[in-house]
């Protein structure tokens, strides 16, 4: 059910995409310049019209996909699913995550930080 949605969303975008590419432009950005750009209530074309339809179809879907994915996620965090505890795996490689002591940064016994010298 969700992949059909999702497919009509997709199809839905790129509907109004063409739908608003096809618009005649109304001159001048921001209502600068053109003659009616501000004047009264234009006459709605069906391309306005088109537009309209598409434009809610659009949020619609876009609400309903906006459902189905609450209602699907999980309210436990992805670390507290099965199959992911840190068992190292008795250091053979088996383990999903790395020792602990591999993360931490080095402490102050360890060498420090520094390429080797030239000379050596």
């Amino acid at each position: 059910m969700e992949n059909i949605i999702l497919v009509v969303h997709l199809i839905l975008a790129m509907g109004l995409i063409g739908v608003v590419l096809l618009q005649r432009s109304e001159g001048g950005g921001l209502g600068i310049g053109g003659g009616n750009v501000m004047t009264g209530r234009q006459a709605a074309t069906a391309l306005g019209k088109l537009t309209w339809a598409f434009a809610i179809a659009f949020l619609a879907t876009s609400i309903t996909l906006t459902l189905i994915a609450a209602q699907n996620a999980a309210s436990d965090s992805v670390l507290d699913q099965p199959g992911l505890e840190s068992d190292t795996g008795g250091g053979d490689g088996s383990g999903l995550l790395p020792p602990a002591t591999d993360l931490l940064p080095p402490g102050p016994g360890d060498a420090p930080a520094l390429p080797p010298r030239a000379d050596e």
